[in-house]
């Protein structure tokens, strides 16, 4: 049986994101997605989230051509910059947005507001 309810959770990474927590009223087997600022959440978003939605990297606002984005404010690096991730089974949209961090700058990395449609 389908569940006619989906779910949005949201976490923040200010101090140790309690995804347990953030997850708990939602019941067994209903169609959640995880809102998080920092991409980096998702290495531990468990299999019955069906979408993680991260911002944070503005995509790596510089994007030059062969060395590719110098500075990615994630752990991960470019593995989680910018756009649609599926590993093991899961799914993490990271949205480039349209702002920048530290320096007013973005090359090769133009901003976005993303539309991101769920579908069976």
């Amino acid at each position: 049986m389908v569940p006619s309810r989906s779910w949005v959770a949201g976490v923040v990474l200010t101090r140790r994101a309690d995804l347990t927590r953030a997850l708990a009223p939602v019941p067994d087997g209903a169609p959640v997605i995880v809102l998080t600022h920092n991409p980096d959440l998702f290495v531990r978003m468990p299999a019955r989230v069906l979408l993680t939605l991260a911002g944070h990297t503005h995509g790596g606002q510089v994007n030059l051509p062969v060395l590719g984005r110098l500075i990615v404010p994630s752990g991960y690096g470019e593995r989680y910059a910018i756009g649609h991730v599926h590993e093991n089974g899961r799914d993490l949209f990271v949205s480039p947005g349209i702002g920048t961090s530290i320096a007013p700058v973005r090359f090769r990395v133009p901003p976005e507001i993303s539309v991101v449609t769920v579908g069976r």
